[in-house]
């Protein structure tokens, strides 16, 4: 079993990881275009990432409290 801080770092770094991932596909990423399939693909992309993020830093939150 790992330890509190030893997940609380994993959790930090997959954050950062997660969020230069976020970062890179909101890059280019210009809404969702009239029946493309591929923006559609991105956008879906782009909303599961944000969700990550979200996820990890409230557990980092709840963590740290």
């Amino acid at each position: 079993m790992i330890s509190q801080e030893e997940k609380l770092k994993k959790l930090k770094e997959d954050l950062v990881r997660y969020k230069a991932k976020l970062v890179e596909k909101t890059k280019n990423f210009h809404g969702v275009k009239h029946e493309s399939s591929l923006s559609e693909l991105r956008y879906s992309e782009v909303m599961v990432l944000r969700d990550i993020v979200r996820s990890l830093e409230q557990e980092i939150k709840q963590l740290q409290s």
